[in-house]
């Protein structure tokens, strides 16, 4: 075939010679099929035309289906355009903020379901009375359901058999319709409480609202004796005689001599004997590292002698006239900073040490030292009485010019924005190295001869005890497990509220099971029941060391910690560097517990005095500002709301090793 053709002239008959597959060819005789193939394969056009007429024919009484679903559609519709064109009304800032909390709580029961300009004009008719307004629109919405909806669907029946069925049917009475407490949204009448991991198989601790967690008493047994508990007797007949027990947690900079004055002070005491500091000062002097004597007797691990600074919070006890005195002494290290908000929720008071050289007090306190976070990081964590002891003063000549300075130029107003009381703070002059005026009342004649206040341990002795929680239940955070030398393991913490004694049976952490406390002892001594305030070791039985973690509750079976995986919490901010937005990543510490958690919603701006609300959902946080927030952890924790528990509401968020924000629960999901 050439390329170029005349088409014109062009014979078809030859150009398709020797083709028997040609498109759009009829089949030919000699390529013949079966009928039955032909009838299955090929388009017969005749086939099936009488198939809807036939159809009508037998079926002539069809009924049109009902259009619910285009008068919905338009009801939709019509509420949609109802809400996108509603402006809400001109108010004053106060009526507005009740209105907006008003179709947010709303909202949140009735989903999407009613349009804005519904909500908000119910709202102001019932004068922003919650109760009110669900029961208008909860009702009003039943009453639209058409009744052919809430009927049971009944089978269609041919007309012969429907006239037989007429005979025995039985008229069906209307549903009934209770108006006095109408449901919430999908609010569950009788809820079930979710089995424990061990019994449902699941290895992931199950999220346990706390409404439910409430009702869960029941599913636990505990013994007679426990439950008809007196704890405030018991106290009263076991501790009336006793001193008053109180932890002290001391801070402050890196090398401003927290160590060195603790321990010079425990020697003081007569609670370090002669023997063993004078082990101490012939070890540090091989070292080179004489001055750190003192420091060695609550640094005691190899390493931390090495490096010259704390690393973890030491123990250790002294006793004052009326008081028992648990001394924290907390690393001064950005570093470690999580150890010392795990000791500084142990806290009922803190002694924040200043160095008084020149140069070292300025980069303590100036931004990125220790001094300023610590003292907001103690009064985040509820701590109100704060002692302030200028160490190091010998330095400078016990001038009383750098005493002034240091005290009225800086500290008095930011502890005084941090929210401490004037009336809460005290502050003493004192070398911890020397001793002067730590147990004594000062020698010195530079430092008598301008200060006649009291010396170091007296202050200490003028702290006030806190009122313990000891009628509440019992709630104890774990801040330490190891392996005992009898059946069973130990665990070490503070027993926030209530009171635990041996034999009794305790739920643990967020997975809820079970155990049984064999023994109890404090400060190395066998106790038959502790009470709120007290730093304990407990032996549990009947129970996993490995579903038990630091940072977990033990609470009382008789009214359970709630545990869940979102709360909302009301936060300040401190100095940040990126704003907080949604999805932020933060590193949540709620007592012992470290949890990585994701700030889920900003909810609303507040302010910082009122408590008003300023802004509703904002875009980000900046620093100094004061927020609603709701958080979301990685693994279901056991926490508490601030108006329940104080000990166990408050919580700290980190980030790259700074603290950006501090506050409160508020409510859990």
């Amino acid at each position: 075939m050439s390329r170029h053709r005349i088409v014109r002239t062009m014979d078809y008959n030859d150009e398709y010679d020797g083709y028997d597959d040609v498109y759009g060819h009829s089949v030919e005789d000699e390529h013949c099929i079966s009928p039955t193939d032909a009838q299955q394969w090929l388009y017969d056009r005749a086939r099936g035309q009488q198939s809807i007429s036939a159809f009508l024919s037998k079926n002539k009484d069809i009924q049109e289906e009902d259009d619910d679903g285009a008068e919905e559609e338009a009801a939709f519709e019509k509420a949609r355009r109802d809400s996108e064109s509603f402006q809400m009304p001109q108010l004053d800032d106060i009526e507005q903020a009740k209105l907006s909390s008003c179709v947010d709580e709303v909202r949140s029961v009735v989903g999407d379901a009613v349009s804005e300009r519904r909500i908000v004009e119910t709202s102001m008719k019932f004068d922003y009375n919650m109760q009110q307004i669900l029961d208008e629109i909860l009702n009003e919405e039943t009453n639209k359901k058409p009744a052919a909806k809430r009927a049971p669907a009944t089978p269609v029946l041919p007309v012969s058999a429907a006239g037989k069925a007429a005979s025995k049917a039985v008229p069906t009475p209307p549903p009934k319709i209770s108006l006095k407490e109408p449901r919430r949204g999908f609010e569950v009448a009788s809820p079930k409480a979710p089995s424990s991991p061990s019994v449902s198989g699941r290895n992931t601790p199950v999220d346990i609202g706390e409404d439910a967690s409430r009702t869960q008493a029941s599913l636990f047994k505990v013994s007679k004796d426990q439950a008809q508990r007196n704890a405030r007797q018991l106290y009263e007949k076991e501790r009336s005689d006793q001193k008053s027990h109180i932890h002290m947690i001391v801070i402050g900079h890196v090398d401003a001599g927290k160590s060195t004055l603790m321990g010079h002070l425990l020697f003081d005491t007569g609670n370090v004997s002669q023997r063993v500091m004078h082990k101490h000062e012939q070890e540090s002097k091989k070292m080179g590292k004489q001055s750190f004597m003192y420091a060695w007797v609550l640094d005691e691990t190899g390493e931390e002698r090495a490096r010259g600074i704390t690393m973890d919070v030491g123990q250790s006890r002294i006793e004052t006239k009326t008081k028992i005195v648990t001394l924290l002494d907390a690393p001064g290290h950005k570093d470690f900073i999580p150890n010392m908000i795990s000791g500084a929720t142990q806290a009922d008071v803190a002694l924040l040490v200043v160095d008084a050289t020149r140069g070292e007090f300025e980069s303590g306190f100036e931004l990125g030292g220790q001094t300023r976070e610590h003292a907001i990081l103690v009064r985040s964590l509820g701590v109100n009485q704060l002692g302030v002891v200028i160490n190091k003063l010998d330095t400078v000549g016990w001038s009383q010019e750098r005493f002034a300075e240091i005290i009225v130029a800086k500290l008095k107003s930011f502890l005084k924005q941090a929210g401490f009381k004037e009336s809460d703070v005290s502050f003493t002059p004192c070398s911890g190295l020397t001793g002067e005026n730590l147990t004594k009342d000062a020698q010195e004649p530079a430092l008598t001869g301008w200060y006649s206040g009291p010396h170091l341990l007296d202050v200490i002795e003028n702290f006030k005890i806190p009122e313990r929680a000891i009628d509440r239940p019992l709630r104890m955070s774990i801040s330490d497990i190891y392996k005992g030398n009898g059946s069973g393991f130990c665990i070490s913490g503070r027993v926030e509220t209530g009171v635990l004694c041996v034999n009794d049976k305790v739920l643990v952490g967020a997975s809820r099971e079970q155990a049984q406390v064999k023994s109890i002892t404090m400060d190395e001594l066998s106790q038959a029941s502790v009470f709120a305030g007290d730093q304990v070791s407990v032996t549990l039985s009947g129970v996993d060391i490995n579903n038990v973690t630091v940072g977990s509750i033990i609470c009382d079976p008789q009214t359970p910690i709630p545990v869940t995986t979102r709360f909302q919490a009301r936060i300040i901010v401190f100095n940040v560097k990126v704003p907080i937005t949604m999805g932020f990543p933060v590193l949540l510490h709620h007592q012992s517990l470290i949890e990585p958690a994701v700030v889920r919603k900003l909810i609303a701006s507040i302010h910082k005095s009122t408590g008003e609300v300023v802004k509703k959902k904002p875009r980000c946080l900046g620093n100094n500002s004061c927020a609603l927030v709701e958080l979301e952890t990685s693994r279901p924790i056991c926490i508490e709301r601030y108006a329940d528990f104080k000990e166990l509401g408050r919580v700290m968020l980190r980030v790259a090793g700074v603290t950006i924000a501090a506050g409160m629960v508020t409510k859990i999901r």
